[in-house]
């Protein structure tokens, strides 16, 4: 059940196209959305990616006018990584997008059937920001340790 639903999700989210941005692209600036300043050590450990890629795809990101490079205040050494205001309109854009793919179906469902979803859903996302929360907060321990 888990899977097809992925599956079908894929499908209506294919419809709201990522172009110009690809799917591990679309995946860093949604992390950099949610943690504003990340910088680019944390986001590879986060991706389970090298650094020297992470730094290019970030590149490209930045060749788009999707991402912005800061250089840390207190280490000249690091740099953070910004949503430009470009990044963010084309996410914004993406998620009406694709809330419009899945208004299409949800009208089609029960009344009762959406606030059932509606209450999974919510519980869900709690659920899964609390562990993303924990493994990133378990990376950085275990890298000051």
């Amino acid at each position: 059940m888990t899977l097809t639903t992925v599956e079908l999700l894929e499908v209506l989210w294919g419809r709201a196209s990522t172009a110009p941005a690809s799917p591990s692209q679309l995946r860093v600036l949604f992390m950099v959305e949610h943690q504003d300043g990340i910088n680019l050590r944390t986001l590879a450990d986060s991706l389970a990616s090298t650094p020297p890629s992470t730094s290019r795809l970030c590149d490209r990101l930045v060749a788009a006018g999707f991402l912005e490079r800061v250089v840390s205040p207190a280490d000249r050494r690091e740099v953070r990584l910004h949503l430009s205001s470009h990044g963010r309109a084309f996410l914004d854009d993406l998620r009406a997008r694709r809330e419009r793919e899945l208004q299409a179906v949800l009208e089609l469902m029960p009344a009762a059937k959406r606030t059932a979803l509606l209450e999974g859903l919510e519980a869900f996302c709690d659920t899964a920001a609390l562990q993303i929360h924990d493994t990133a907060s378990h990376t950085s321990r275990d890298r000051s340790a």
